[in-house]
């Protein structure tokens, strides 16, 4: 099927747009060193590429005085909380405490007013208290970075709209280990669950908010 023909098909069906609220945070999703370290079974260079252009996103966020979020994934040394996922993905049972590549990427350190949490499973939503956070800070969007894009993104952002924020993932600053399920996710993304943003016009509505 050629993206004319998909375009048609999805017309008028998966067309709409969610518009953006006026109280945004930023999520910061498993960027970890994991992903961006060339010995580690994760990486992947396309989330290096994604981390630098993460940059200017949390910069201008800061600026402004919005709410941060990160996300990283720890287990039990014998991988007993990770369940099915560690079964399905041996390589996450070496995230540990204490292993470097299991750490944030030193170029996006996390400031003293942000928040860090822990999760065992894809979604930056499940068995964490994100939702509730959101919530009690009268958060009604959440600007979206992180990887994978085929994975914990697009988990976290089904689960977003799911629990009542709109999800603008900012297409520059999301890598995968291959462009064809990064491009397939974030299509289907921005046809069902969210929208899709530019690291412009991410800056350019980050520039219209105040989160003070």
């Amino acid at each position: 099927m050629g993206e004319t023909s998909l375009q048609q098909n999805y017309q008028g069906v998966f067309d709409r747009q969610l518009s953006a609220g006026r109280r945004p945070a930023v999520l910061v999703i498993d960027f970890i060193r994991a992903y961006t370290h060339p010995a580690s079974p994760l990486y992947a260079p396309a989330v290096c590429e994604a981390v630098r252009a993460t940059m200017p996103l949390l910069a201008a966020a800061r600026e402004r005085g919005l709410p941060i979020v990160y996300t990283k994934v720890l287990y039990h040394p014998n991988g007993q909380d990770g369940g099915l996922f560690v079964r399905k993905v041996p390589a996450l049972r070496g995230m540990v405490a204490g292993e470097a590549l299991a750490e944030i990427v030193p170029e996006l350190p996390p400031q003293a007013e942000d928040l860090v949490l822990v999760k065992q499973y894809a979604s930056a939503f499940f068995a964490t208290p994100l939702a509730a956070t959101l919530t009690a800070r009268g958060i009604d969007t959440l600007l979206i970075a992180g990887c994978s894009t085929s994975g914990c993104v697009r988990a976290s952002a089904v689960d977003c709209m799911q629990h009542g924020f709109v999800p603008l993932v900012v297409r520059d600053c999301v890598g995968d280990r291959h462009a064809a399920p990064h491009e397939a996710n974030l299509f289907d993304i921005q046809a069902k669950y969210g929208e899709v943003v530019s690291i412009d016009t991410a800056l350019a509505y980050i520039a219209s908010v105040n989160g003070r």
